[in-house]
């Protein structure tokens, strides 16, 4: 549709598909981690077996919040050029205390709280774009 724009956070949100499937509770705090937490951010919980995740990454990076990438369960896996990469026994850790079923997982986080989770593989269909950005 001609002049209409997309909305990052809109888009990032249908391209993850609602309703949220995931074990990690909504409304809970994100255990401790070494960074420091915005307004509203975006949390990526991946490993080394979740494949291509190019797409994911372009849809993330794409919505406009803060990302930060957390690389669970010991084996270095790349994420975007400018992305500190939290890696190691305590980022498996923070996983696990999220209760994370399968990776990656995103979790879209407001005042510390995870507001939305979504768990396992993504599809990248954005189909049409409805909405302006507001």
């Amino acid at each position: 549709m001609a002049g209409m724009k997309r909305a990052p956070l809109l888009t990032l949100l249908l391209a993850l598909g609602t309703p949220a499937d995931a074990r990690v509770r909504l409304g809970e705090l994100l255990p401790a981690h070494p960074w420091t937490a915005a307004e509203r951010e975006i949390v990526v919980i991946y490993s080394h077996d979740c494949g291509d995740l190019g797409p994911l990454w372009g849809a993330v990076l794409a919505a406009g919040l803060p990302v930060r990438a957390v690389n669970a369960e010991g084996v270095a896996a790349p994420a975007p050029a400018g992305l500190n990469v939290w890696r190691g026994a305590e980022a498996t850790a923070f996983a696990r205390r999220l209760r994370v079923s399968a990776y990656p997982t995103v979790l879209l986080v407001r005042g510390g709280r995870v507001l939305n989770a979504w768990e396992g593989t993504f599809r990248g269909d954005l189909g049409p774009l409805s909405q302006a950005e507001p």
